[in-house]
């Protein structure tokens, strides 16, 4: 029922954003691959609430408990079962919003399909649900580093109307880079403005958006299919289920259409060491929904968090005209804890493309010079 993500290396979430805690399965990991329960605990930091001043003061360790499937350090095959607790609740936080419908959020569209709505919080349609992808997409970059030398590195590009000029212009920054500041945006300059952007929209008591950028390197070519399941169409679907999203462009995205084909096209050649390689990357590393070996890369578009701290006509369960005021703790710009959520579902299609290629074709000869 839409709890479910991927095909061999497979994850189901649970849990809400103020029930008793938030949890993920992972059915599908390959055994004995080492996995470092602390690197899960730093990705699950990075986007914890409480951690910086642009962004939600609600203080949760978010502490992360593996419950089944790894022994001694290792995975052992069966299924992964980990566990945060939430112990900083508020549910009366949101008493005001039992009846009426807040605007540009999931309650009237929850309402409507299932007849009955957990108003604390937003229930799953909460982004706190996404604590279950990132301890799983954690795993799934430990998996990929013992397979190759898998890179997958996504920062903030843009806060509202600050922008770093080139996004995929710049060197493949380090993780360290990206960390350097709280925004999460590795053009100290640019970022410096961005945060300066987010603490000036909470000094008003509204909200901004902006754009992550999203960058894979070492992965191989031969990663998808021609049709339904395109590696770029399951990139695009895994980040379009993340709370607040509204677009996602990959490669050229909606530049292409300024260009000419003769403009546009990668034209292939053979390096040094006898691999097929491309001259440019407007494909962004996938073409004909099958990765060429060259660096994915892609951009998701975040709006304006939607619970502001301004008064918004809306209407209540009965259509009656209401007038709403934001409460509780909320995040005056989602983008910078969103970044890790990236790389998280980044690791999730990659690893489930893997694996289902080592299934269709890893058991006869590879064929091709490429």
């Amino acid at each position: 029922m839409g709890n479910s993500f991927g095909n061999l290396f497979r994850i189901s979430t649970w849990g809400e954003s103020h029930g008793g805690g938030i949890g993920v399965v992972i059915d599908g990991c390959p055994p004995l691959v080492p996995i470092d329960e602390q690197e899960i605990q730093r990705d699950l930091d990075r986007r914890r609430p409480g951690q910086s001043v642009i962004t939600t003061q609600r203080k949760e360790a978010d502490a992360v408990r593996i419950v089944s499937g790894i022994w001694q350090g290792k995975s052992t095959g069966t299924p992964i079962a980990m566990l945060v607790e939430n112990t900083d609740a508020r549910p009366q936080a949101y008493d005001a919003f039992q009846d009426a419908f807040r605007p540009s959020h999931a309650d009237f569209a929850y309402q409507s399909k299932y007849g009955i709505r957990n108003h604390e919080g937003g229930g799953r349609s909460s982004a706190r649900e996404t604590i279950g992808r990132v301890a799983a997409g954690s795993i799934a970059k430990q998996v990929l580093r013992q397979i190759a030398a898998v890179e997958i590195r996504a920062y903030v590009s843009r806060i509202h109307t600050i922008a770093i000029p080139e996004p995929f212009g710049i060197p493949f920054p380090s993780l360290e880079q990206v960390e350097a500041n709280i925004v999460r945006c590795p053009d100290p300059e640019a970022a410096s403005q961005m945060i300066d952007r987010i603490k000036e929209a909470r000094g008003e008591g509204d909200s901004v958006g902006g754009v992550i950028s999203c960058r894979i390197r070492g992965i191989p070519a031969g990663l998808g299919v021609p049709v339904f399941d395109r590696f770029e169409a399951d990139l695009a679907k895994a980040m379009l289920s993340i709370p607040a999203t509204k677009g996602f462009e990959i490669g050229s995205g909606f530049s292409a259409p300024l260009l000419k084909g003769s403009e546009h096209n990668d034209l292939p050649f053979r390096d040094e060491s006898g691999h097929i390689r491309t001259r440019t990357n407007r494909s962004g590393g996938v073409q004909g929904g099958i990765t060429n070996g060259e660096e994915v890369f892609f951009q998701v578009a975040f709006k304006p968090t939607a619970t502001i701290l301004k008064l918004q006509e809306t209407v209540d369960k009965s259509g009656n005209p209401v007038t709403l005021e934001g409460k509780g703790r909320h995040d005056p710009c989602v983008v910078p804890r969103a970044v890790v959520i990236v790389e998280a579902m980044s690791a999730l299609v990659c690893i489930d493309h893997w694996m289902r290629q080592v299934a269709q074709n890893g058991i006869l000869p590879p064929k091709g010079n490429a």
